[in-house]
C-alpha cells in the first residue's frame, strides 16, 4: 500500500439524527474517504458494481476502523428475507438483518433504494433494512419489524438517504402495486410530464408501510440521493456507479 493511501482522511459519515438509547450506534457512509476512481470515487464499499476488487477491499478496511466488527453484510436481491446477523461468518441472500448480540454491525448498501434503520426503546435489539421500490411494496419493512421480536410500538425507525420525490420517476405498475396494499397511498404519487408516468415519493411510502406496521416513531426521510452527487451514489442518475452503507449496532460500552 502506498503512502498516499495510508495517509488519507477517515470516512466522512452521517450520524442519524434519532432518540435511539444510548447504546445504540448508527452511521451513513458517503462518497467521501475512499481510493475508488471514477465512476466509484471515492468510498464505493460495493464488490458487484464493476469496482476493482483492491479498492473496494481497502475502503471496507476504512470502514471497518471506524466500527467495533466487521460489517454483516448481505446479498441483497430487493427482496423480503430478513436475516439474523447473529449468525457465524456467512453472506446470506436477504435484504433486512436484525441483531440482538453487542457488536454486531447490521448494514444495508444502497444507492437510490431506502435504508431503514431500526432499534427498540430498551436497545436490546437493531436491524436495517434495503427498501427499494420492490422489497417496499412486498413487505420487507413489515417483515423486518416482525423478525425483531418485540411490539411494534417499542421500535424506532430512521429513514436514510434515497431518491426523493422530485427525481423518482415510476411507471403506472408501481404505483398500482402500492395502491392494491394501501389506497391512502396515493398521496404518494403525483403525475409526471411523461403520459403514464408518475413521480414517487418513496419516503412518504415508507412512512406509511411502518404506520400500518404500528412503528410510530418515524424520523430522517427528505435526504436525496440523486440531488445531492457529492455525497451519495445514485443509480439512477449515473448508472454505473458505487454503493454507500447504513449501519447500526449495539454499543457494548454505553
Amino acid at each position: 500500500m502506498n503512502p498516499s493511501v495510508r495517509s488519507a482522511p477517515e470516512p466522512t459519515v452521517i450520524v442519524p439524527d434519532w432518540p435511539a438509547p444510548a447504546n445504540v450506534r448508527a452511521l451513513v457512509t458517503t462518497r467521501a474517504g475512499g481510493i475508488s476512481v471514477a465512476p466509484y470515487c471515492s468510498f464505493n464499499l460495493a464488490t458487484h458494481v464493476g469496482d476493482a476488487a483492491e479498492a473496494v477491499a481497502e475502503n471496507r478496511t476504512r470502514l471497518r476502523r471506524i466500527l467495533p466488527a466487521e460489517p454483516r453484510w448481505l446479498e441483497q436481491v430487493h427482496g423480503v428475507t430478513v436475516a439474523d446477523a447473529d449468525w457465524p461468518a456467512v453472506v446470506p441472500q436477504a435484504d433486512a438483518a436484525v441483531a440482538r448480540e453487542v457488536d454486531v454491525v447490521c448494514a444495508v448498501l444502497t444507492a437510490d433504494c431506502l435504508p431503514v434503520l431500526f432499534c427498540d426503546d430498551t436497545g436490546s435489539v437493531v436491524g436495517a433494512a434495503h427498501a427499494g421500490w420492490r422489497g417496499l411494496a412486498a413487505g420487507v419493512l413489515e417483515a423486518t419489524v416482525a423478525r425483531m421480536g418485540v411490539s411494534p410500538a417499542s421500535l424506532l425507525a430512521w429513514l436514510g438517504p434515497a431518491i426523493g420525490p422530485a427525481a423518482f420517476e415510476i411507471g403506472g405498475e408501481v404505483r398500482e402495486a402500492f395502491l392494491r396494499i394501501d389506497p391512502g397511498a396515493d398521496i404518494a404519487f403525483v403525475s409526471a410530464a411523461a403520459p403514464g408516468k408518475w413521480m414517487a415519493d418513496l419516503f412518504v411510502l415508507a412512512r406509511r408501510r411502518l404506520m400500518r406496521a404500528g412503528v410510530a416513531r418515524v424520523y430522517g426521510g427528505g435526504l436525496c440521493t440523486y440531488a445531492d452527487a457529492t455525497s451519495f451514489y445514485s443509480y439512477r442518475r449515473d448508472g454505473v456507479t458505487g454503493r454507500f452503507a447504513s449501519l447500526v449496532w449495539r454499543d457494548a460500552a454505553s
